[in-house]
């Protein structure tokens, strides 16, 4: 027996949008059926991103958000529910890094990764949530899901990123303590921990005498692309994951296993 994935009806919430996962995240949803909301701060990039989707037969709505910012949280998924409806899916994708050792680390660089990171996917996933539960309470039968999207450097220590590495980590027990009390309400609570993708954010890098020796490191000698993520956010967005709650899955070709 098949298992379709069909998410025509529901309306799934995309953080950090405008780039990256985050952009391909919205278009797989969109594909699916759903109303996907683009959030991020880059309304420019969204606006591209949107017309993409429509080009494609998609529907998306774009709102301006500042994960750093507990008033624009508020404001965008207000403005989200108004603009499509009430939120089923969120992806808290929005992610942040430096590249430093530690000893360097200044109280700035701390607060930009850990504002974003951590305090950021936390009180999008908090205003999520309380509107999450006021419906599941109208309407039990209605499941939601919300997808942080951590890192396998929340699992295993990596050389020069360990603040990212601390805030991911924190990603990791956030989605654990989130699926233990939200549960109860029919919100299904999970974490994707990529390995390394690559994106255009990181194609240079990846192409350069670092990045090439970097990929020699991992158990395969790749990296990954963003359309091998798709079959697991698919997985964890649908209905079909109602007995999936407090899973921190990894899709790293190997790289934690070693």
């Amino acid at each position: 027996m098949g298992i379709e994935v069909n998410f025509e009806g529901k309306v799934a919430l995309v953080t950090g949008a405008s780039s990256g996962l985050g952009a391909r995240f919205a278009k797989i949803l969109a594909q699916g059926g759903a109303q996907v909301v683009l959030a991020a701060r880059r309304t420019d990039r969204m606006k591209e991103l949107r017309a993409e989707i429509e080009a494609d037969g998609g529907a998306a709505h774009m709102v301006q958000l500042d994960v750093t910012d507990y008033g624009s949280i508020k404001s965008a998924l207000a403005h989200a529910e108004t603009e499509a409806g009430h939120i089923d899916i969120l992806v808290n994708n929005s992610g942040v890094s430096t590249t430093q050792r530690l000893i360097d680390v200044t109280p700035d660089d701390y607060q930009y990764v850990m504002d974003t990171n951590l305090r950021g996917a936390f009180f999008v996933a908090q205003e999520a949530a309380k509107r999450m539960i006021l419906r599941a309470k109208a309407d039990p039968s209605r499941q939601h899901r919300i997808i942080n999207i951590a890192s396998v450097a929340g699992l295993r220590v990596l050389s020069q990123i360990g603040v990212y590495c601390m805030s991911k980590a924190g990603v990791v027990q956030m989605t654990k303590a989130m699926a233990l009390e939200w549960g109860r309400y029919g919100i299904n609570v999970n974490a994707i921990c990529p390995g390394y993708i690559e994106t255009e954010i990181n194609r240079e890098y990846f192409r350069s005498e670092g990045g090439r020796k970097l990929v020699d490191l991992l158990p395969r000698k790749r990296v990954g692309k963003p359309e091998d993520l798709d079959a697991l956010l698919l997985l964890l967005a649908s209905d079909e994951s109602r007995f999936i709650n407090g899973a921190i899955m990894t899709a790293d070709d190997g790289m934690s296993a070693f």
